[in-house]
């Protein structure tokens, strides 16, 4: 994948670039940034300019047996952990990225490299209640890959995508590599939740903010994919608030059927807070708890985007609202609850619940405990 290929980041594409020609190649770097902006495809993209021995104007060749293998994820010297798992595995059975490397460069073909967490569970097939994860095991076939010397190119890179959900041992075991890093070795984390990550492990990087991407290059790519009116192409990119699977859901419709779910949701566990009805609440709880662990994830983060879309509206902000349909209907009437007094101890209770679910905290517990506090701010008005 080149630079080119990137749907937008031009300034950061171009910075990168130069950094590579200035010789400043930092040996372990994070790529931080949402799914959708595309912090995976530019990590591979940083791979393959500096692989490349004919890169030439910002970009690599894309036409040298270097750059052929790429684009085919079969480089021998670029290394790929993402976290995975099965059902029914055996006992002592290893789990290790290698033996899903096929289905990662299936879906890697299909997305061209923009896919969630969601997306690569159900590739995987682990159900609502499994999740897929960096074990041990792996952090030990790194360290026994990176070993060996470079096959054709001067550097051997190893791009570990998502490893905040490493265990505490593979953790532990990655921030020894980093902290004695073999010469020409570069690792690149690529994370959407680098707060998650050990302290220790993320000091020991250099850090490449991965941000939105402007709403003119997305409102391009609504064109492209057959929005021909300009207004409706200007809106849903600014909907879209960054994101290339926001836009690509929203270019599917609103029939999107986790983006709708978690719309339901958050509507249900509203209305219940508001009538203080809690006996459904708890209903409310055991319906969340059935989700999977992404789909959870999912609701949360579209639960905090509909409460400051709410928020704006309640301060009189509606021109900037990146709402429509049934979402701006519905917040339009909720609005009135959402305030100075209560935005900031809703958002707060949505980021610990968050967080303790992504620690295996028992799902039951925490969204009980979540629809009670939210029950009670919602009533503070």
């Amino acid at each position: 994948m080149r630079f080119s290929d990137i749907i937008g980041h031009d300034d950061l594409k171009q910075r990168l670039a130069a950094q590579i020609d200035a010789g400043r190649i930092s040996h372990a770097q994070l790529f931080s940034g949402a799914a959708g902006h595309g912090s995976l495809p530019l990590a591979l993209a940083y791979v393959q300019y500096l692989f490349c021995p004919n890169r030439h104007d910002g970009d690599s060749c894309g036409e040298c047996p270097s750059c052929r293998q790429l684009s085919e994820l079969a480089h021998p010297d670029l290394h790929f952990v993402f976290p995975v798992n099965k059902r029914e595995k055996r006992s002592g059975e290893a789990i290790i990225s290698d033996n899903f490397i096929d289905l990662w460069r299936e879906i890697w073909r299909e997305k061209s490299g923009i896919f969630s967490l969601e997306e690569w569970s159900d590739r995987l097939d682990l159900g609502k209640t499994m999740k897929g994860m960096i074990t041990a095991k792996e952090s030990e076939e790194i360290i026994r890959k990176l070993s060996f010397k470079s096959f054709s190119s001067e550097y051997k890179a190893m791009i570990i995508w998502l490893p905040e959900t490493m265990n505490q041992e593979a953790a532990n075991k990655i921030l020894k590599i980093l902290e004695e890093p073999w010469d020409k070795t570069l690792f690149i984390l690529v994370s959407e939740k680098p707060e998650l990550l050990l302290q220790t492990i993320t000091s020991r990087t250099q850090e490449v903010a991965v941000g939105r991407i402007d709403t003119a290059t997305l409102e391009r790519v609504a064109r492209e994919g057959g929005i021909t009116d300009a207004a409706e192409a200007h809106n849903i990119a600014r909907l879209a608030n960054g994101s290339l699977l926001e836009l690509q859901a929203l270019l599917r419709g609103e029939s999107d059927e986790a983006r709708q779910r978690s719309f339901e949701l958050f509507c249900r566990l509203m209305r219940l807070s508001y009538s203080d009805q809690h006996l459904d609440l708890f209903e409310w709880a055991d319906d969340m708890t059935a989700l999977t662990r992404e789909g959870q994830r999912q609701f949360f983060l579209n639960a905090v985007r509909l409460l400051r879309e709410s928020y704006m509206l309640h301060a009189g902000l509606g021109s900037i609202s990146y709402l429509w349909g049934e979402e701006a209907a519905f917040c339009r009437k909720f609005a009135p609850y959402i305030g100075n007094q209560n935005i900031e101890t809703l958002v707060a209770e949505i980021e610990r619940a968050m967080l303790q679910i992504a620690q295996n905290g028992s799902p039951r517990i925490v969204f009980t405990h979540f629809a009670l506090t939210v029950s009670k701010q919602i009533n503070r008005l």
